[in-house]
């Protein structure tokens, strides 16, 4: 089983859609692939219109008062199973605070299902917290999308410095351009600078309308616009992370 997180410190960078798309193609190619949505707007749950089973699901798994196969739920997606968000994640951090070993929770829980799922996705807040530290020690990558712009570039070092400041292995750190607009000099240059360092990955996916469309469809783009320039580019950077991956 491999965890790969979506994350960044800022919103509107392009996450959710990312871990939907992304998710979704892993499925596609046949692997079995679970998307856990831990971020309390619940969006990768609406593109799949997803719906807890209990009330509460994400701090009862927390707390030991449920089972982690009891709060997935199928999709409609061959191979695609969902773990959908619920109100009770805005306070896992307090949560968390109150069990032992707090930022090895999800990795305790993960576990249960590690023959299941050869993916795990996870929808991650945008935050440093508690929870993040607990997706940070459960991923095998933290999967960060990058504006190319002055402010996404700052967020960039922020979250370096605090995966080396908190001890979390730098090499899970892994990046992609996101909402990119190559008419713009500013965004070309920034991902001249940034592709310097090797945390990123040479495909990139641009700010499109298709890709806002998704929630009219409630679906990954591949599902309703399987030739569009949005889909290609999805397609592109899936193979390399998944090359990447299936490398190591």
């Amino acid at each position: 089983m491999f965890v790969i997180s979506l994350y960044n410190l800022k919103g509107g960078v392009g996450k959710t859609s990312s871990c939907v798309n992304l998710a979704y193609m892993a499925a596609r190619d046949g692997y079995n692939t679970l998307l856990w949505d831990l971020d309390p707007q619940g969006a990768a749950s609406f593109y799949y219109n997803a719906v807890p089973k209990k009330k509460s699901a994400i701090k009862k798994l927390v707390q030991h008062d449920m089972q982690l196969d009891d709060a997935i739920c199928a999709t409609d997606y061959h191979n695609l199973d969902i773990i959908p968000a619920d109100i009770s994640s805005r306070k896992l951090d307090l949560v968390l605070d109150d069990v032992k070993k707090s930022k090895k929770q999800l990795r305790k829980l993960l576990k249960t299902v590690e023959t299941e799922y050869d993916f795990v996705f996870i929808d991650s807040p945008p935050a440093f917290s508690l929870l993040a530290d607990n997706i940070f020690h459960v991923s095998d990558v933290v999967l960060m999308p990058v504006i190319p712009t002055t402010l996404s570039v700052r967020t960039y070092n922020l979250v370096k410095e605090y995966f080396n400041d908190n001890g979390i292995e730098p090499e899970k750190l892994m990046c992609f351009f996101s909402m990119a607009d190559m008419r713009k000099k500013m965004h070309i240059e920034a991902m001249e600078e940034l592709c310097k360092d090797l945390r990123f990955f040479e495909h990139y996916i641009p700010t499109v309308s298709d890709i806002e469309k998704m929630g009219n469809h409630m679906a990954p783009i591949e599902v309703f616009a399987p030739s569009s320039f949005a889909n290609t580019c999805y397609r592109a950077l899936w193979n390399e992370i998944k090359e990447g991956v299936l490398d190591e």
